[in-house]
């Protein structure tokens, strides 16, 4: 195992050379204003016992660590399935998102704003805005709004407004919600509040996503120790901006456990994978890698997962690959549906698109009897199944 020497106290501001804040003078404020909220609430009993009361009795934690018996069988070795996808909302962004609406009602604030891809953040935060009885509006593209119209409806019935993002504005997804979530919150930052969803942006918000997601990784740990006696000796997790991914990777960072991110490959060589084909840039507010071209432009992600098809990536998992702690490999379109197919009929559990990535690497690893994996089923697959009929529909 390789290590990485890096403070887990406060927000990094950087993890290595990675992260900072690069955004107009506008926002710089409102960024140190959510920082100085955050540090005074971390330590805060009331604030911390109100959120662990929702994330147990509203969203259900902890989750269950469950021993996926006929994957194992198929794979030759123990595989444990983290089950996000039995959060409430159905994936692991309602624990960021009661964590941030939570915050911004403690910071007195009258409106949340949002972005989201595949949709399952834009629930965790209309489900959180409703329940702590704030009005929450949600950035979508319109190439996503098409393929997730449930997770649409979901957002509409919790009383959150959906604000359509036009192609003429990008490609109309993920990376275009954020970037006008971003414009939306420098106009409005002294009442809204902007409730990224990924370990992505500038500062502090790959560190506070992270702080709110690292319960997963916390739960597994303790999990694994009582079911096996031993910590694994793999963890799987897709990775889009990387919220699910460090989440479930930082209360393993310091023990011998390799740690593997998934990211989409899209339909092969021409669609990118940032960690794995991009390269060093700015992108959204922060250093990481990034997908773009000889000239800094930044490129389109490509992925059947509207939940991954994005050209940056949290630099937490920048820093993680450069000094070797973690390694990222890419799975293509394919073989996703490979994935998410074997697992519904093995196990009976459908997973995401995202989540369905991980479990297509773990059908090619080569692994030995002495494994122990846990994959983290980030989310469920509900939201997917009208696109993966038409999908194996057209492959007929």
């Amino acid at each position: 195992m390789k290590a990485c020497s890096q403070s887990s106290g406060q927000p990094s501001r950087q993890f290595g050379t990675f992260g900072g804040t690069f955004v107009p003078e506008t926002l710089m404020q409102a960024l140190a204003e959510l920082e100085h909220a955050y540090l005074t609430l971390e330590g805060d009993l009331p604030f911390q016992e109100q959120l662990s009361h929702y994330l147990k009795d509203y969203a259900g934690r902890p989750t269950p660590l469950y021993f996926a018996k006929n994957v194992s069988e198929k794979v030759g070795c123990m595989v444990y399935l983290k089950r996000e996808d039995l959060l409430h909302g159905g994936a692991h962004k309602t624990n960021n998102a009661l964590g941030q609406v939570l915050l911004a009602k403690k910071m007195r604030k009258t409106r949340i704003i949002a972005e989201t891809g595949a949709g399952q953040h834009g629930i965790a935060v209309a489900m959180a805005a409703a329940l702590l009885g704030m009005p929450a509006e949600v950035y979508m593209g319109v190439e996503d709004i098409e393929r997730q119209q449930l997770n649409v409806l979901r957002m509409q019935l919790c009383g959150a407004t959906v604000r359509p993002v036009e192609i003429r504005q990008g490609q109309g997804s993920l990376k275009d919600a954020v970037s006008e979530a971003l414009r939306d919150w420098a106009s409005h930052s002294a009442t809204t509040a902007y409730v990224l969803g990924s370990v992505a942006g500038p500062h502090p918000y790959p560190s506070l996503v992270r702080d709110f997601q690292k319960v997963i990784g916390i739960e597994a740990r303790q999990q694994i120790l009582a079911a096996e006696g031993r910590l694994p000796t793999k963890i799987l997790a897709c990775v889009g901006g990387g919220s699910n991914a460090i989440g479930i990777f930082h209360a393993f960072l310091q023990d011998d456990v390799a740690l593997i991110g998934i990211e989409a490959g899209g339909k092969g060589e021409k669609h990118g994978a940032t960690l794995s084909k991009g390269s060093v840039g700015i992108f959204q507010g922060a250093l990481s890698y990034v997908l773009q071209d000889d000239f800094g432009q930044i490129q389109e992600a490509h992925s059947i997962s509207a939940g991954l098809d994005y050209p940056g990536v949290g630099p937490e998992h920048a820093f993680l690959k450069t000094c070797g702690r973690a390694s990222y490999v890419s799975i293509t379109d394919d073989e996703a549906l490979l994935g998410f197919r074997m697992l519904a009929e093995l196990e009976g559990i459908i997973p995401a698109l995202e989540s369905a990535h991980a479990v297509a690497h773990l059908l090619r690893m080569k692994l030995s009897s002495n494994d122990i994996v846990i994959l983290n089923v980030s989310g469920r697959g509900d939201k997917d199944m009208l696109l993966v009929q038409k999908l194996l529909e057209e492959k007929r």
